[in-house]
């Protein structure tokens, strides 16, 4: 927690139950210009707390933690401080996991293997209202649905309705009377017509999709 603070600077804090990684991520950001780190926290109910006492612009969450999971102290940041924005932190590429954390409000992903600057880096960007996904920035683009709609068939219009609701492939499957290796093939034929390689990224791209019209189909 190097940085003095001024009213320019990105107020971070980092949950991790790690120390090693935790004070590796708060020495990185504390002396990277235009930061500050305002908390840190090692489980989730002391993230909870300092996170109500510091309302951080940008939150670092572990997914793993002593206590539970980053998702219950993202979950609870999105209800308390909606001007927070939580990047998740994990040392796993996992779907399910990441969906979980797109459903309650993760802006970014960040595998801990990435070099330091792409730390720093995520942060600013979904500071300044980008949503990031492997890495990669996906934007809001108001309108964009119909581009990438276009070619889908009702069926997987309906499969990417209810990923948008956060619901796993045997969810949709029950939801649509269908085989989850069915559910598997919709999803396999709309990443490729929508140019996404994730159902994490159909979720975060539904997420900047408020008004969209398939959202009510079922």
């Amino acid at each position: 927690m190097k940085n003095s603070s001024t009213d320019s600077n990105i107020r971070v804090m980092v949950v991790d139950d790690h120390e090693i990684v935790r004070y590796g991520i708060i020495e990185l950001v504390g002396r990277t210009e235009g930061f500050e780190v305002v908390a840190e926290a090692g489980s989730v109910q002391d993230a909870i707390t300092r996170a109500d006492l510091t309302t951080p612009d940008v939150m670092l969450v572990d997914l793993q933690l002593p206590d539970g999971t980053g998702i219950d102290i993202m979950n609870h940041v999105r209800e308390s401080l909606p001007d927070t924005k939580c990047i998740v932190l994990t040392s796993f590429d996992d779907d399910d996991a990441l969906a979980e954390s797109c459903k309650a409000g993760a802006k970014a992903f960040i595998l801990k293997t990435v070099h330091g600057a792409e730390v720093s880096r995520v942060i600013r960007l979904v500071h300044d209202g980008k949503v990031l996904l492997d890495e990669k920035t996906i934007t809001r683009k108001a309108g964009g649905q119909d581009d990438l709609m276009a070619t889908l068939t009702p069926a997987e219009r309906r499969v990417v309705g209810l990923i948008a609701k956060g619901m796993s492939n045997a969810e949709i499957g029950a939801e649509l009377g269908i085989s989850e290796k069915t559910v598997k093939n919709h999803i396999t034929s709309l990443l490729s017509k929508m140019g996404l390689k994730r159902r994490t990224q159909v979720m975060a791209w539904a997420e900047g999709q408020q008004s969209a019209p398939w959202r009510s189909q079922s």
